[in-house]
């Protein structure tokens, strides 16, 4: 959904990208101080990381704890030099961070069909996915707390037109 925003020429940040290149660089020396045995040639190995802290509410508590200061570093540096007045956070757990933003867009299709596209990631397991849920609010709280939606299992086109009417209502509100 959010690459439906980025094709209207909206400005997204991504956090689980942000996190992927954190990984890659500046936080990797950091990340194996605190779970030794985490990275590979200099990047964090996300395998390795997600054994260590698999499980263990502790452990995941702190590494979000290291990543989450890195992570808003990056996405305040994006608002700072986006210079237009939309721009979209893909923040995969933004509700459950408390953040304030001034419209949440939730992207939403039944369970049955999030279900199978999780599972359908490389390596996910169903382990995981319970690990995931855990960690999230329900879809249907997600959507009481959204100002619009985008149902993402009727199609890419009725997906797309739906962002262009959510993208025409911001732009009317911003005109007002």
């Amino acid at each position: 959904t959010a690459k439906l925003f980025a094709t209207e020429g909206i400005p997204v940040f991504d956090a689980d990208a942000a996190i992927h290149a954190l990984y890659a660089g500046e936080a990797a020396t950091m990340i194996e101080a605190a779970f030794p045995g985490s990275t590979r040639n200099g990047a964090v190995d996300r395998t390795a990381l997600s054994k260590i802290v698999a499980g263990d509410p502790a452990a995941l508590e702190r590494l979000e704890g290291l990543m989450h200061p890195l992570v808003a570093e990056k996405r305040d540096a994006f608002l700072r030099g986006a210079g237009v007045p939309i721009v979209v956070l893909d923040i995969p757990l933004l509700l459950e961070t408390g953040l304030k933003v001034d419209a949440v867009v939730v992207a939403t299709a039944p369970e049955h069909v999030q279900r199978q596209r999780v599972l359908a990631r490389p390596g996910m397991t169903e382990a995981k996915f319970a690990a995931l849920l855990s960690r999230q609010m329900s879809d249907a709280e997600k959507r009481s707390q959204a100002h619009y939606l985008v149902a993402t299992d009727k199609g890419l086109d009725h997906a797309r037109e739906q962002v262009k009417m959510i993208l025409a209502d911001v732009r009317a509100k911003l005109n007002a």
